[in-house]
């Protein structure tokens, strides 16, 4: 990553690792159709997606990337996710393999439903 902190996401991508753009321009289009109404921001150098609460954040590495909805939303996705390298709060994609661009959209839609039908309850 370059030495200037980025402001916006397209700011975060363009700094990225090149080899990694792609896929994290590919994610960033994916996570924006999910959640249009979202609040875009860079937190703690990272892009999250808010509504009204944290829905999702990524992050790029020099060979991967990372796709955090928490571990609450990877969690019914656990047979889907075996396939693939995760942690108990992120899935990481190698910028050499293809994005499982429908398994993602897939979690954050849920994580998104998830989001919205807990938006009242004032102790979560």
């Amino acid at each position: 990553m370059a030495t200037t902190h980025p402001t916006t996401i397209a700011d975060y991508i363009h700094a990225a690792p090149r080899e990694g753009q792609p896929h994290l321009r590919q994610l960033y289009a994916l996570l924006q159709s999910v959640a249009p109404e979202a609040q875009e921001t860079i937190k703690w150098g990272t892009p999250f997606f808010v509504e009204p609460r944290f829905l999702f954040a990524f992050s790029a590495h020099k060979a991967h990337l990372s796709f955090t909805p928490t571990a609450a939303g990877l969690e019914p996705f656990r047979e889907e996710l075996k396939a693939h390298k995760t942690t108990r709060n992120m899935l990481q994609v190698p910028y050499d393999k293809p994005l499982p661009d429908e398994l993602i959209r897939q979690i954050a839609e849920r994580r998104v439903q998830d989001v919205q039908a807990r938006a009242d309850d004032a102790f979560w």
